[in-house]
């Protein structure tokens, strides 16, 4: 039996479709989309309003705009988590292993489901960023392609980290425990909470050791007026996410390529 022949076509018209239906099928889940905005809004709510003034934050700022930037990644980071899942249900109904046969490469998997994941976070932190300017978010047109940058880079990062996770799992309850035991740590050591400067050694360590930081921080820049990051930093700091990003999507299609799909 012959293999199935790759056309350059095929993979196009696959990513489409594919992500087409990523972003219909989370639309259509209305729970989905409460979890994914909801969370972070109230975590970003009764964390920076509890906080409130026994936090000093850096130039005096007040600590919901501090804590924004943080609030806008958890939202790109749950987006991620729900929409990743998909795989685990994919699989147990059937589709995954249709889509498996078809004459497409296994990239084209991958970027759909990047490609979906980072469309959904992104139009979801954008309503969240538009919703909030009124706080005393600065806004020009420079400061907003940036955010929309950085934030398409995150999406497909931290959509890739999600992929990774799931795709060699068959429970959801599973994928869950990985949630909790990588993915939140991953988020809480970006210093999204508190700045890094002020952590204990170890901690700091950890933080700096953590690629969304760098992500984190450019977001702080383009959203704060208190952020202190010059333009070398600012380079560099893209520069890591960049290779963040080109990192987790590498690995996420070598990951479908090599490992072994478990069957429920």
């Amino acid at each position: 039996m012959k293999p199935p022949i790759r056309r350059v076509g095929n993979n196009t018209l696959a990513v489409y479709t594919l992500w087409k239906r990523e972003v219909v099928r989370f639309l259509r889940q209305k729970n989905r989309i409460v979890g994914a905005l909801g969370t972070p809004l109230v975590f970003w709510l009764l964390i920076g309003s509890g906080v409130g003034r026994s936090f000093h934050a850096p130039n005096g700022q007040n600590y919901l705009i501090y804590f924004f930037p943080g609030m806008m990644l958890l939202i790109l980071l749950f987006t991620a988590i729900f929409s990743t899942i998909s795989i685990i249900e994919d699989r147990r109904e059937g589709f995954l292993q249709a889509v498996l046969c078809a004459p497409i490469s296994r990239g084209s998997i991958v970027v759909s489901k990047l490609l979906g994941g980072t469309t959904l976070g992104l139009l979801q932190s954008l309503i969240v960023y538009f919703l909030v300017l009124p706080m005393g978010i600065p806004f020009s047109l420079e400061r907003f392609f940036g955010v929309v940058l950085t934030l398409a880079l995150l999406g497909m990062a931290m959509t890739a980290v999600g992929y990774i996770l799931a795709w060699p799992l068959d429970s959801v309850q599973g994928y869950h425990a990985l949630m909790n035991l990588l993915l939140m740590p991953l988020w809480l050591l970006s210093g999204a909470l508190f700045p890094a400067e002020g952590a204990y050694g170890w901690i700091k360590t950890l933080i700096f050791l953590n690629p969304l930081y760098y992500g984190l921080e450019m977001l702080r820049f383009w959203l704060s007026p208190y952020s202190s990051l010059d333009l070398g930093k600012l380079l560099m700091y893209f520069f890591i996410t960049l290779l963040f990003f080109i990192t987790m999507t590498a690995l996420s299609i070598w990951v479908t390529d090599k490992i072994k799909v478990k069957h429920p």
